[in-house]
């Protein structure tokens, strides 16, 4: 059976490195940067490489696995770098550099005082019992604490972690250093973490949907949306998009996809995935092949699960008019070429995904001041920062005649070529 597109499947396709260096050449190309400069934003600060040692008990043996960890920094230009901690078995150095890039251009292109890091362990998290995850988060964090601090490297959740991994880095890094809150965010908000940071990026997801759905001239409410991935983005996406008056109706995770023409029922599909750890079989609902649910008749295409799920192989049989990349580097670039050219509009997770790094600086600022804010407060400045964000693209593409990726990569990649020309080599 081939691979579900909600697992990471990029072989004999450009993967996420490639693409991502594609997408910023076109960046450079347009900016005529001048070659030192290019070497410069794209060489990382630093890359570390780890190795975790973890005993885990079977059949009433022990044994000693050996896990490979990663934190690539890539620029600090603009801030202290920031980036997410993914925990999943595909997890190399590869992907690790080109979503650390990632993460700089997009703390850019909200304009946060961040620059770009990403982490993560090739391990599969839900193999592992409790006590194994927590064990094997704090040895990575023993092993890479003298580069992470509030004002040096702040990590996140990622794909494979959560709230309660985050409060696991919180405990260990403060071991050393007294209470840091804000060498973290994601936390549980008992431990300092933010109302509202758990549906950001969801959110964030839908409120830029409804404004590009907007600039198309095509009504969301009642218009059929199509998500890819129900995970923690996923989930409070389809909540969002809900709420505006929109339709959903497919659904899909790592073990298969669900659809309904009249709508899914987003509450029993929570309830269903609870009881049994998957859509699928989900009451009313008929089952749908993967790669089916990406070529589904809708108006809103949400791939937000992992990457270089729409490709050169099947980018043409994409049917929505409007496509939101929630998770990142869901469109290869051949198959964002294709799409280009057959007249789909892609919010392009640089932009589409970026609630969930506005809500982590809104944890860090709140972690500085010592001063929590109340829910309406963080998502009332995100919707704002969001809004303002997605203007400057839609007007810079307008202005440029170009699409909106390619506004989103040159006003970011601007931003940071400037912080580091003031700042020196």
């Amino acid at each position: 059976m081939a691979p579900h597109p909600s697992q990471p499947a990029c072989e004999a396709r450009d993967g996420a490195g490639e693409t991502h260096q594609r997408f910023l050449e076109r960046a450079f190309n347009r900016l005529g940067l001048p070659p030192d400069l290019r070497r410069l934003l794209l060489a990382p600060f630093r890359e570390t490489r780890l190795s975790i040692p973890l005993e885990r008990r079977r059949d009433g043996t022990v044994e000693l696995e050996v896990y490979t960890g990663y934190r690539v920094q890539h620029n600090h230009a603009r801030g202290p770098f920031k980036g997410g901690l993914r925990f999943h078995p595909t997890v190399s150095l590869d992907e690790t550099r080109a979503l650390a890039r990632l993460m700089t251009w997009k703390t850019a292109l909200v304009d946060v005082p961040f620059g770009g890091a990403k982490g993560g362990v090739a391990v599969d998290p839900k193999a592992l019992r409790p006590e194994e995850l927590e064990t094997l988060t704090k040895r990575f964090v023993q092993k890479l604490a003298p580069l992470l601090g509030t004002h040096q490297d702040v990590l996140a959740p990622d794909i494979g972690t959560h709230a309660r991994v985050m409060a696991w880095i919180l405990e260990e890094y403060s071991k050393a250093h007294g209470y840091t809150p804000g060498v973290v965010t994601g936390k549980p908000v008992a431990l300092g973490g933010s109302e509202g940071r758990e549906e950001a990026t969801g959110h964030g997801v839908a409120h830029l949907s409804a404004l590009a759905a907007q600039d198309m001239g095509l009504a969301l409410r009642g218009a059929r949306v199509a998500v890819q991935g129900f995970g923690n983005v996923g989930r409070h996406a389809a909540r969002a998009f809900a709420a505006l008056g929109a339709r959903v109706v497919a659904l899909a995770d790592s073990r298969g996809a669900v659809h309904r023409a009249e709508g899914i029922d987003l509450q029993a599909a929570e309830r269903h995935v609870a009881a049994t750890g998957s859509l699928c079989g989900l009451p009313g609902a008929e089952p749908l092949d993967g790669e089916a649910l990406l070529a589904l008749d809708c108006e809103v295409l949400v791939p937000a699960a992992v990457g270089c799920v729409i490709h050169g192989g099947n980018a043409h049989r994409v049917r929505a008019p409007l496509v939101v990349e929630a998770a990142n580097m869901p469109v290869t670039y051949e198959g964002d070429r294709i799409l280009r050219g057959r007249g789909v509009t892609v919010l392009p997770d640089l932009l589409a995904n970026a609630g969930g790094v506005l809500a982590s600086y809104y944890e860090w600022v709140q972690n500085l001041q010592e001063f929590p804010w109340p829910r309406r407060t963080v998502i009332r400045r995100l919707e704002g920062r969001l809004g303002r964000a997605y203007r400057e693209v839609a007007a810079l593409a307008r202005e440029q005649g170009v699409d909106l990726r390619t506004a989103a990569y040159e006003l970011a990649v601007r931003r940071v070529a400037q912080a580091v020309s003031l700042r020196g080599f």
